[in-house]
């Protein structure tokens, strides 16, 4: 594992800084863990022990993000708060996105996120009491779309079996690269299945170059972008825009 990791590791990420795509964000609890020592800590809503993976995935079940490690006492606002998810936008070094809903100009891309999560502007969340047939359409579309992270997470156990029951391994550095390389085959088994032929020696040749910065305009851009992220009226701006978008789009399929 620790060999696939290193070899396949970088070049999963450097594929993952080059898209922006449209995906779903989630935290689940997956791991089980023998050691009575960690249950305190790790110990989550069930009776058992668990780590928690933190994923980000799209309609392929391609993984694009894995943050694995959080103990399960944590809920998602904590995983969220430790997680790097953000950490490539507010330093500057994410590719740019830009798209236009309902006649207005985004900055950033979003993820699809459930209620418990803050309302950001990278967030695109459930309507909490859909209130006519537009805003129902929408809330059904959010939910049903937010599914393919499941699905990511089903077929990841499907697939591996060391993931899906109890860990066999006492050291959280060993389950890490348990996971990072089941995550890393996963993704190359959809790529494979994809049907298309792909040179797996090009990877190296992407990624975001960094252009080095004096640290005060860097500090500067990253508070502009932290708080830019967590602009709750953009986030609620942002969802009357795609349910507008998404009732144009469902009323002429209606037709």
């Amino acid at each position: 594992c620790s060999g696939h990791s290193e070899a396949f590791g970088d070049e999963q990420s450097s594929r993952v800084s080059r898209y922006a795509r449209v995906c779903r964000l989630h935290a689940l609890e997956m791991e089980e863990l023998s050691p009575k020592a960690w249950h305190g800590q790790f110990k989550g809503r069930g009776k058992d022990a668990t780590i928690i993976l933190e994923a980000v995935a799209d309609y392929e079940t391609w993984i694009w993000h894995a943050y694995f490690g959080m103990p399960g006492s944590c809920n998602d606002i904590n995983v969220l708060d430790r997680s790097p998810l953000f950490a490539n936008l507010e330093n500057g070094e994410a590719p740019p996105v830009t798209f236009e809903a309902n006649g207005r100009t985004y900055n950033y891309g979003y993820y699809l996120a459930d209620g418990i999560y803050p309302r950001w502007s990278t967030f695109v969340k459930p309507v909490a009491t859909p209130q006519g047939k537009k805003e129902l359409v929408f809330h059904n579309a959010q939910a049903a779309a937010r599914k393919d992270v499941e699905r990511a997470f089903g077929i990841l156990q499907s697939q591996f079996a060391i993931v899906r029951g109890p860990a066999r391994f006492w050291d959280q550095k060993i389950l890490w690269y348990i996971m990072t390389a089941s995550v890393i085959m996963h993704n190359m088994i959809i790529e494979n299945e994809r049907g298309k032929d792909l040179d797996y020696n090009f990877y190296h040749l992407m990624g975001i170059p960094v252009n080095p910065m004096r640290k005060e305009q860097r500090i500067r851009r990253f508070m502009k972008v932290y708080n830019e992220i967590r602009d709750s009226d953009v986030h609620d701006q942002l969802q009357k825009d795609l349910m507008e978008e998404h009732w144009k789009w469902h009323g002429e399929r209606s037709a």
